[in-house]
């Protein structure tokens, strides 16, 4: 039994992930694996919520997307030939499984980090148990590219210029994104988005930009369920319907809240319904 221990390890292109990885299950027990990925500008601290419920009885894994928290990402004019793309992005989730001896997973995959969710469990369904997305959009169209550039030309140039912190105050002031109740919470995730630098997201801004699950989704072979918030400014109930429709094995249930991150604002009754979810399976 290992519990909240950071970790990094390298890939063969070069860049290096940095994970949590936490444990509670029984030693003489065998256990499932969760990989938990964070959307956009989190980080694997973000989900400290998620920890007690589900690891008693899951492994569970929560890995930082490249260029955020402690993951490394590709330097301007140092990583040119790095390919920002797709299959990379899916390929280095693939290899951090490997590296850690992981054959399945059940892929929470939360905001954006929904469609990575989608795309992996159709391209390895053999690696995955079954999906679990929370706020996810299929695809972002330009009204929130539009939305997440903040006055500016584009989302990469905003979160250069802002930087992570600058970023992270803009999205938090717009209504049906954070909505925290508590302003000492609301400087703490300000803080941890803050460790990010503004590069990486800004590369990372860039991946998201192109990123479309839609292709993949009527591939998906494992067990799903899709947490749905009921007021969020980047995604709509009617869209995750759409989602549902596309997945054979879709549960959906709707979440209701004030804003788009429900797994911090309704941390209790998001993890009712995955571990009854999971429990079901």
């Amino acid at each position: 039994m290992q519990t909240s221990q950071r970790r990094f390890l390298g890939h063969p292109n070069g860049q290096v992930t940095s994970y949590i990885y936490d444990s509670f299950v029984d030693p003489w027990q065998p256990a499932e694996t969760i990989l938990i990925q964070h959307g956009f500008c989190r980080t694997a601290d973000h989900f400290y919520a998620w920890v007690p419920a589900l690891a008693r009885h899951y492994n569970v894994i929560r890995r930082d997307l490249r260029g955020h928290g402690g993951s490394s990402y590709p330097k301007p004019g140092k990583d040119d030939s790095y390919d920002y793309s797709t299959t990379t992005i899916i390929d280095e989730i693939k290899d951090t499984l490997d590296q850690l001896g992981v054959d399945k997973v059940h892929f929470i995959g939360e905001s954006t980090s929904g469609m990575l969710a989608e795309i992996f469990a159709a391209t390895y369904p053999e690696r995955t148990s079954s999906v679990v997305v929370c706020s996810s959009p299929t695809h972002l169209p330009q009204t929130a590219l539009d939305f997440f550039a903040f006055g500016m030309q584009s989302w990469p140039e905003a979160c250069r210029r802002l930087g992570s912190r600058g970023w992270a105050e803009q999205l938090s002031s717009s209504k049906g994104t954070v909505e925290a109740g508590d302003p000492n919470y609301l400087k703490w995730w300000i803080d941890t988005v803050a460790v990010s630098d503004g590069e990486g997201l800004g590369g990372y801004a860039g991946f998201l930009s192109h990123l479309d699950s839609r292709p993949y989704l009527r591939r998906i072979q494992a067990p799903m369920l899709i947490l749905c918030p009921s007021n969020s400014a980047v995604v709509t109930v009617e869209s995750m319907e759409e989602l549902g429709a596309e997945v054979s094995t879709a549960r959906l249930e709707v979440i209701k809240t004030r804003g788009h991150e429900i797994y911090a604002e309704a941390a209790d009754a998001c993890l009712i319904k995955v571990l009854e979810f999971l429990g079901n399976l």
